[in-house]
């Protein structure tokens, strides 16, 4: 049996167990949190209106209870879309000031972190807070 390949496997171990010892091995990528202004954090509630950082509205529909660093919200839009069965309008006005209709798109929920809201915009009409308040998972 033709052993000599063995001195090499065993420097190869030898150099593995020296760098993974002294830590020199590259650490894992991990996935950022975004970047936060400083003062104290925002605190959404579920049912209120907020405008994000990148100028998009939503309506809270839940807050994650520990820590709270992430709300489950749904996006308000301008535009109708019949295609889609989950679009709920909004009552004139409940966004902006000038009386525009708006249409909360209820079908797709995301998380957002907290530091992303910028702007409380106001509370959704308890009417319509009834209809759509079992989408984030609470109430």
């Amino acid at each position: 049996m033709d052993t000599s390949w063995w001195p090499a496997a065993a420097a190869v171990v030898a150099v593995l167990l020296v760098v993974l010892v002294a830590g020199r091995l590259p650490a894992l990528p991990r996935r950022a949190l975004p970047q936060h202004a400083s003062g104290t954090e925002p605190r959404p509630r579920p049912g209120e209106l907020w405008c994000l950082a990148d100028g998009r509205p939503c309506l809270v529909l839940t807050v994650e209870p520990v820590r709270a660093h992430r709300a489950r919200v749904a996006w308000i839009s301008g535009k109708y879309d019949d295609r889609r069965p989950g679009v709920i309008p909004l009552p004139p006005g409940t966004v902006g000031s000038q009386g525009r209709p708006g249409f909360l798109e209820a079908d797709r929920p995301e998380q957002v972190w907290v530091w992303e809201f910028r702007s409380r915009l106001g509370v959704l009409d308890p009417a319509v807070w009834d209809e759509v308040k079992g989408l984030g998972g609470g109430g």
